[in-house]
């Protein structure tokens, strides 16, 4: 990719949004308000929607998507999965950057039009797993270096949007690009169970993930719940680590001060009943909107011509995972 030069970096970066529902009014807001970024508009196929948002930041609708593309340098895809190729691709043909959300499309096919159109017209794609951008993340991929096993629950109450796919393309994706992440290992197999209730898809689902450097991870997903849950642990030698995604809060148990606990409880210096007595060390997380964090590093890699930290190569990756849970889920039924 080729450089912009100094004088190109030091402009503001023109963007907008390809669809301003629940998720992209989000990105209108944060695009308004980024040092550094011109918000030039939206591509809103609802009348009153895009007034509605037009209003509120004082940006203009455009409508086309080439009308769209050829206003901005980079645009946030924000439609539903089933479009995000026809909409990629149009606005790679007018030379934008993109940040497209979770999943990248709905195929792999799909998938791979969009990329190899990304490397023709020489744009960044960045993939809009945002939980990377959670400052919980960003302490795990400093202090995890040899997981062992990974536990991760994400539970949601049902909401009709984004039923055009299953719970897994929904949901778990983002654990799946998480896990991926941490492990960086190939995945050596794959075993997944999953129900519909309400939905054409999958609205339950379980998977276990063997690695071949030994790593498993079990994740659990759910769009029937009654509260909203994103957790995940990680062990590995040194101890093991429990974060609340959502809550952006956690807390790690060394191995040194659990093998400190276990022998007090053999001694019967510590009683079981009191909590209090395990050796939980709270981890200081400096907190932030994952979504405003991962919209102001995606304009910072299109004003430095620099690969983002989640581009194509890991969005394919996690779909190509979600996409072999979701096959076994419906060759099951």
């Amino acid at each position: 990719m080729s450089a912009m030069s100094a004088d190109s970096v030091s402009d503001k970066i023109r963007c907008g949004v390809a669809g301003v529902g629940s998720l992209g009014q989000h990105h209108a807001r944060i695009y308004a308000d980024l040092p550094g970024v011109t918000f030039q508009g939206v591509f809103e196929t609802d009348d009153a929607r895009a007034a509605e948002i037009c209003e509120r930041h004082g940006c203009e609708r455009y409508e086309s998507l080439q009308a769209l593309g050829e206003a901005c340098d980079a645009v946030s895809v924000v439609v539903p999965t089933d479009l995000h190729e026809q909409v990629a691709l149009t606005l790679l043909a007018q030379k934008c950057h993109l940040l497209i959300e979770k999943p990248i499309c709905a195929s792999l096919d799909e998938a791979e039009r969009v990329l190899a159109s990304a490397r023709e017209h020489d744009r960044i794609v960045q993939v809009g797993h945002i939980e990377h951008f959670n400052p919980v993340m960003g302490f795990l991929e400093k202090e995890v270096n040899a997981p062992k096993f990974i536990t991760a629950e994400r539970l949601a109450p049902f909401t009709p949007r984004g039923t055009e796919v299953g719970v897994v393309l929904d949901l778990m994706i983002h654990d799946i690009g998480i896990v991926l992440q941490l492990v960086n290992s190939p995945v050596a197999k794959i075993e997944s169970v999953g129900v519909s209730l309400v939905s054409k898809t999958e609205d339950i689902a379980n998977v276990r993930i063997e690695f071949e450097n030994g790593c498993v991870a079990n994740l659990s997903t759910s769009r029937m719940s009654l509260k909203k849950v994103r957790e995940i642990r990680v062990f590995q030698e040194t101890g093991y680590f429990s974060f609340d995604l959502m809550r952006q809060s956690g807390h790690l148990v060394r191995k040194t001060g659990l093998l400190d606990y276990t022998g007090k409880l053999t001694t019967g210096a510590v009683d079981p009943a009191d909590l209090t007595a395990l050796p939980l060390e709270p981890v200081p997380i400096e907190r932030g909107e994952p979504l405003a964090l991962e919209l102001a590093h995606f304009v910072d890699s299109v004003a430095h011509a620099q690969q983002p930290k989640v581009g194509g190569a890991l969005g394919r990756r996690a779909l190509e995972v979600a996409i072999t849970i979701t096959d076994q889920i419906k060759a099951a039924k």
